[in-house]
């Protein structure tokens, strides 16, 4: 009799693959950074070029951003200090303008930075003290003492609001006041400060707008100069307002169609 024919035994099952993990690709963009706003490569006047080595209120810093900002008219750079003596880690209300640690930097225009390496100061010569004969036995420790908590004063503050810096009742000229309507980039607004600022040279305005299409709430950089709700209020120089009210537009008369 014939042998059955014997039923082959079925393929085993595939082992699964799975596609490898580009680990050094996840570290690349790392080493890259977050994205930052493009800089130009020198200054106007080409004096100082991005890289270069500068000094910036008696700091040492390395410019990592030349260009426009979103604050103020006028080319800025942007410094990152060797030490965290700045005000920002190179975003700037939203912008990333560079990176850097945080407070260690600093947006300047070019007449407030000096080129080269700060010089470190030299230290003066030890001076010899001689010895006094007998050692006095060192006073015992004061007990600590501890000022009462002044619970009214506070809540007074809080009824007056967050303290701010003073303002200037005019500018410079004379042309614009506090609480003055004015109109910035289309928007309607009034002056709540006028004065200096920390993060640029010359006169500034502060001004709380009627929507929010402003950057910040009078708080810029850590800075009090005025208070609003957020996103309601702009720091602006002169230059960039007009005196007065916005005008809405005037709707055209309807015109009548004779009937045919």
């Amino acid at each position: 009799v014939p042998a059955s024919p014997v039923a082959s035994a079925p393929a085993p099952p595939a082992a699964p693959t799975f596609a490898p993990i580009p680990v050094a690709a996840a570290g690349q963009e790392d080493d890259e950074g977050p994205e930052t706003l493009p800089s130009n490569e020198k200054t106007a006047d080409g004096s100082i070029s991005l890289g270069q080595s500068v000094i910036w209120n008696g700091k040492q810093g390395t410019v990592r951003y030349i260009g426009p900002v979103k604050f103020a008219a006028g080319e800025f750079l942007g410094v990152e200090l060797t030490e965290a003596a700045g005000t920002h880690d190179g975003n700037v209300l939203g912008v990333p303008y560079f990176a850097c640690a945080p407070k260690f930097g600093v947006m300047a225009q070019q007449t407030q930075l000096q080129i080269g390496a700060a010089v470190a100061p030299v230290a003066a010569a030890p001076v010899a003290v001689p010895a006094s004969p007998v050692a006095s036995a060192p006073a015992p420790p004061a007990a600590p003492t501890f000022a009462p908590i002044p619970v009214a004063a506070a809540g007074q503050e809080d009824d007056e609001g967050p303290e701010t810096l003073p303002s200037n009742e005019k500018t410079a000229d004379g042309s614009i006041s506090l609480g003055q309507s004015v109109i910035w980039n289309g928007k309607q607004g009034t002056v709540r400060y006028i004065g200096p600022v920390k993060f640029a040279a010359g006169e500034f305005l502060g001004v709380e707008l009627t929507e929010a299409a402003g950057t910040h709430d009078g708080n810029v950089l850590g800075v009090p100069y005025f208070a609003c709700a957020p996103k309601f209020g702009v720091m602006a120089q002169q230059t960039q307002l007009q005196i007065g009210a916005a005008v809405a537009p005037v709707a055209a008369a309807p015109v009548a169609v004779p009937a045919s």
